[in-house]
């Protein structure tokens, strides 16, 4: 399975946010032990950077070994806006998402994703599949 992880998800592990850094933690864990099999935006990477406390760079270089960052540009900016997300970022994540040809993107924001062409999981449902 290839899957695309919401910055949530990320930041979940990161800041140790209860209760959710348990699910995301794992589903970390399983892109650590399939690596090429998950990705990231490089626009979320700065987010995870912005928005963690101390900067994140020791973080992103580590997950950065299993986990990908599909390369994006201007063509791929007017394709997000062009679907009609209400929250351009979110558009942003689901065209990385599509680069990454991503089953699924993993993130604790479903509702956020009602317009997504790729399918919408929880970490917890994600990890219910791949059991």
């Amino acid at each position: 399975m290839r899957i695309f992880l919401d910055t949530d998800v990320i930041l979940d592990v990161l800041l140790d946010r209860k209760p959710h850094f348990e699910h995301s933690a794992k589903v970390l864990d399983w892109a650590e032990g399939h690596p090429g099999r998950a990705a990231i935006s490089w626009h979320g990477a700065a987010n995870i950077h912005y928005l963690s406390r101390n900067g994140a760079e020791a973080f992103l270089d580590e997950i950065t070994a299993f986990v990908e960052i599909p390369p994006c540009g201007s063509t791929h900016l007017k394709q997000a806006i062009s679907l009609g997300f209400s929250d351009l970022e979110d558009a942003m994540q689901v065209v990385s998402g599509l680069r990454f040809n991503a089953q699924c993107i993993v993130t604790r924001n479903l509702k956020d994703y009602a317009k997504s062409p790729i399918k919408a999981l929880s970490p917890k449902n994600l990890l219910r599949l791949l059991v």
